[in-house]
């Protein structure tokens, strides 16, 4: 055998490690805590340096457009708007009030003497604002869009320029000064930036609400299925190592580029979902060991060289998944993929380090505090006769195997019908729950006034040209299909802007039309166009230009790394197929639930008829690799118990019986820390929460035990088929557990212990 088959089965280098970690548990475990303790001080106050947004694509046209006005024209892209309500000017003038209307031919609240005098005031402070620019307001330009239809409101819109975080921290300072009553006015704060920075804080207190509530569930759930609580405190603690790790390495990302603040919901998630699967997986094979009679330091490094390589090799295959995200320009997806890789990653060291320590410190004493005990009413039972219901089941799937495939195939693809009527949308202050103060003003904005200040589209336009070519340039806009109106041109430096306001949505199907022809129109100058269309149509060719090959990254890998662990070219593709139509449910659920609006008022969001373009590549790479974490847990039980028997049959009962109660119970637990993320206010944080719950449960009770057995039934034999030159290579490079259990592969182990594990290999 090779020197990297040795490393892997036990031998060489992987054996060092093995008993270095069960030599020097207490100093593992001493390092552990001094690093932990580091991870706290260095990711402290992570949130905070985080941002809100990234859904851009940096190298798109409306990207470009947006800096260079911002360079221009501060003015023409307003990202706090001061929404004044001069309702109580009206209430307390009476008589006097309606008078003056009357002789003005009936004239609004906002025109009211009073009300301009102050509202102009607050105009030139927030213009003296260190930080502040492009002050305009109805009361100084007179336009139509920023004054409400009824006359009794009206709008101040400034810039605040700068990266976001900045940005942020201005509006922070002023926001005081301004919010509240002034005079014969009322002020309400709105705009992108009030937006983002009011999301930002609901994520944050929606987080530590899901930890409140998930971790205390998790641990009563997690003392039913080992029994122990303290065998239930240990899934707990890596998780908590995780979590505590990967802000640290979110902190320091930071440093270094843009981070979304919704990456930390997924840092929680996968931090205890993973951390949880992977303790189960080590733990549950550490007391089978124990309880088919090893001693604790046997038992300890058999679990490391069988569940601690799947353990390992699962973690890859979820981390690819989630690699795929960088191919994306859009640092909302790629924040995904720091923080998913990272807590992934640190979820596995934390398994196969400090549990390993921990159980050799614990010996025995894993099983203490058997809450069961009470349950059983004194009748013993042994850890190698759980799940004999299941091997049971993928028995019954197996005899009936054609109508299980097909039945079941069928339903997922049914349940995914919805998603072929899906449309892609940006997000918008209706992430936010109604009672959000900028989401109130923007409804305001949305319902009340004749266009949405800030939200319309705007074109650039770069060179010198005459007012009579811009003139003309304006009338030929106007009169584009889809367009309410056409304003400019704003002139300086050679350069000019004209504001668009299509009909309808800002970002609808016509908004979006509106773009494209806007960028194919001629003009005698350079022109570039953004604005909240420009920016979901550059998003939306970014992705499909890279999703591709995100794809490609996803199924290569997959299928090099489960045919490492197989040896067979046809269950990688079984694994992929089964994988991806496992999210069937979940994507058909997004549309039926979030985009159409059934069940909004029951889980309490607002539908805006669309999808956000991101989230449905996010939730894919997400669930695919869970899927794909659970397969691997799968795959290995069958795959050791063919090795060691060559009979398929028996093997696939094998693995279900031995894997269906644990990954049943890891899914579980997963999907509740899923659906306790799900309880965020904000929509697409509850999209991915309890998506992804709905995938995982789907995934763990449906594939796993119903589509996967009848399948490989099906294939009978040939599911293990590979070309020569391919065995070959598996044979000198593969993973598999079963070669673990040959004593000769650890000098470390003892001829008895190794006679009983080669009993063990034919029962679990």
């Amino acid at each position: 055998m090779s020197e990297v088959k040795k490393s892997v089965s036990g031998g060489g280098r992987g054996g060092g490690w093995t008993r270095f970690v069960t030599a020097r548990p207490r100093l593992t475990l001493l390092v552990a805590l001094v690093l932990t303790a580091l991870a706290v001080l260095a990711g402290g106050g992570v949130a905070d340096r985080m941002g809100s947004g990234g859904w851009e694509d940096p190298a798109a046209e409306s990207t470009y457009a947006t800096k260079a006005l911002e360079r221009r024209f501060p003015g023409s892209q307003p990202n706090v708007l001061l929404l004044v309500d001069a309702s109580g000017a009206e209430a307390a003038g009476g008589a006097e009030a309606t008078g003056a209307a009357k002789a003005t031919g009936g004239a609004a609240p906002v025109d009211d003497p009073a009300v301009v005098a102050e509202a102009r005031r607050l105009a030139e402070r927030l213009d003296a604002e260190p930080g502040v620019e492009g002050v305009g307001s109805y009361w100084s330009t007179g336009s139509p869009a920023l004054r409400s239809e009824d006359g009794r409101q009206a709008v101040i819109a400034a810039r605040i320029p700068g990266e976001e975080k900045d940005a942020a921290a201005v509006l922070d300072r002023i926001a005081p000064a301004y919010r509240g009553t002034h005079g014969p006015v009322e002020v309400s704060l709105g705009g992108g930036l009030a937006v983002r920075h009011e999301m930002q804080t609901v994520i944050q207190e929606d987080l530590l609400r899901a930890e409140l509530i998930a971790l205390p569930v998790t641990l009563v759930l997690l003392v039913m299925v080992f029994g122990s609580a303290v065998a239930a405190l240990l899934p707990l603690g890596v998780g908590i190592v995780a979590i505590l790790g990967t802000n640290a390495v979110l902190r320091g990302i930071t440093e270094l580029t843009d981070v979304s603040v919704f990456a930390q919901n997924l840092t929680t998630a996968l931090g205890l979902g993973l951390a949880i699967d992977y303790a189960l997986f080590v733990v549950r094979r550490y007391r089978e060991e124990l309880a088919a009679g090893a001693d604790t330091h046997t038992a300890v490094r058999t679990t490391l060289r069988t569940a601690g390589r799947t353990v390992l090799f699962s973690a890859l295959t979820v981390a690819v998944s989630l690699a795929a995200m960088l191919v994306f320009p859009q640092y909302f997806l790629r924040s995904f993929a720091y923080a998913g890789i990272a807590v992934v990653l640190l979820a596995a060291t934390a398994a196969l380090t400090l549990l390993p320590a921990a159980l050799v410190l614990l010996g025995d004493r894993v099983n203490a505090l058997d809450l069961r005990r009470l349950l059983r009413r004194g009748r013993a039972t042994r850890e190698a006769g759980d799940g004999a219901g299941w091997g049971r089941a993928a028995a019954l799937v197996m005899r009936r195997a054609p109508v299980f495939a097909v039945v079941t195939t069928a339903g997922l693809v049914l349940l995914g019908l919805p998603f072929l009527g899906v449309r892609f949308g940006t997000a918008d202050d209706r992430q936010l729950p109604v009672t959000a103060s900028s989401r109130v003003v923007q409804d305001e904005l949305r319902d009340g006034f004749p266009g949405n200040p800030g939200g319309g589209i705007t074109v650039l336009a770069e060179g010198a040209a005459t007012p009579a070519q811009y003139a003309d340039y304006r009338e030929r806009i106007s009169a584009l299909d889809g367009v309410a109106r056409a304003e400019g041109p704003v002139t300086a430096g050679g350069a000019a802007y004209f504001s668009v306001v299509p009909d309808g949505e800002t970002i609808g199907a016509d908004a979006q039309r509106v773009v494209g022809e806007l960028r194919t129109a001629e003009a005698p100058f350079a022109t570039s166009v953004t604005g909240p269309a420009a920016v979901l149509v550059d998003s939306k060719d970014a992705i499909a230009e890279r999703l591709p090959w995100a794809a490609g990254i996803i199924v290569l890998v997959t299928l090099l790394l489960v045919f490492l662990l197989t040896g067979s070219v046809v269950v990688p593709v079984q694994a992929v197929l089964l994988n991806a139509l496992s999210l069937t449910a979940m994507f058909g659920a997004v549309v039926w639930v979030f985009q159409e609006g059934h069940l909004a008022g029951l889980l309490g969001f607002t539908s805006t008829g669309d999808i956000e373009t991101t989230l449905p590549v996010l939730m894919f790479c997400v669930a695919f690799g869970l899927s794909m974490d659970y397969g691997v847990f799968l795959l290995s039980r069958i795959k050791e118990e063919y090795d060691a028997t060559g009979d398929h049959e028996r093997s696939v009962r094998f693995g279900l019986r031995r894997t269906g109660g644990l990954i049943t119970a890891a899914a579980v637990i997963l999907a509740v820390v899923m659906v306790a993320i799900g309880t965020s206010r904000v929509t697409n944080t509850k999209m991915l929460g309890l998506g992804v719950a709905l995938a995982v449960l789907m995934d763990a009770t449906v594939v796993r035990s119903l589509l996967v057995p009848s399948v490989m039934k099906l294939t009978g034999r040939l599911t293990w088929w590979a070309p020569g030159p391919l065995r070959r290579f598996h044979d000198r490079f593969g993973i598999s557990e079963s070669d673990a259990y040959n004593p000769s592969a650890d000098p470390d182990v003892e001829e008895a212990s190794g006679k009983r594990r080669e009993t063990t290999s034919l029962r679990g």
